[in-house]
């Protein structure tokens, strides 16, 4: 892939059981392969400060610690997963230097550009990160029917507890991406979407969601706390945060 995709898309979260609570907002995410070096518009900058930007560190290890695409291929090699095509990264970028993403995606494929694995990099408001790495048992092709599961081990909403199976799916198209994600467990769970077109990423688009959503990723963090305050007032009971887990990726 040698050009950077804008995903200018929407989130949906519901959650199941108990107390009712969903929105959806808009999102602006990006579509990139971070081993290359395309030529970018001049608002975008692959490193460095600029009105849309993107680092290494932000992604691939502890938050402010990563090591980018680096990361994935040793996590694929230190869990015997030979996958040595391209990766991609679907994130959400810095705007204006600042941003917090509550999950990325490396996708993960073959040689002949057949996705075989995703890393779901999730990071939590607490300041704590932790991946889950989604496959066939076998590395067969993942296709937009399939569901895949992991253990949810990781602290994530202060409202849901450590606990149930995620069930993801994924559907990447030329035009288009689609994430869900299904939370089930003993209390209900929650689901969540992420949803948009591609383009190509633009001056005229980046201004377009500088404009729609001037604070960007501020933005994100004022939202989780504003639903967090709804739930409260709903008297969904609060967890604290534990320690992050042991490991740094799971299934």
């Amino acid at each position: 892939m040698n050009h950077i995709d804008h995903i200018q898309g929407h989130t949906w979260h519901g959650r199941k059981g108990g107390i009712d609570n969903a929105f959806r907002y808009g999102v602006d995410y990006m579509l990139l392969d971070p081993e290359a070096e395309p030529k970018t518009p001049s608002l975008f900058s692959r490193r460095g400060w600029n009105l849309f930007s993107l680092s290494d560190r932000d992604h691939g290890g502890p938050p402010k610690q990563g090591q980018g695409p680096s990361w994935v291929r040793q996590v694929l090699a230190d869990h015997g997963l030979d996958v040595q095509g391209e990766i991609l990264l679907l994130t959400q970028p810095r705007v204006l230097g600042h941003v917090f993403n509550p999950v990325s995606f490396w996708l993960c494929h073959d040689p002949s550009g057949v996705l075989r694995v995703v890393i779901a990099e999730v990071t939590n408001t607490f300041g704590q990160r932790h991946s889950y790495l989604c496959h066939h048992d076998d590395l067969s092709p993942i296709t937009a029917q399939d569901q895949l599961t992991a253990r949810k081990i990781f602290h994530v909403s202060p409202f849901q507890p450590i606990a149930g199976e995620y069930r993801f799916r994924f559907d990447f198209r030329d035009d288009r991406i689609g994430i869900w994600i299904d939370l089930t467990h003993a209390e209900g769970g929650l689901t969540a979407t992420l949803t948009g077109k591609r383009q190509p990423l633009t001056n005229r688009s980046m201004l377009q969601a500088a404009i729609r959503r001037p604070f960007g990723a501020r933005r994100v963090v004022v939202l989780i706390f504003w639903q967090a305050l709804k739930l409260k007032l709903k008297r969904a009971l609060y967890r604290p945060a534990p320690a992050a887990p042991d490991t740094e990726v799971s299934r």
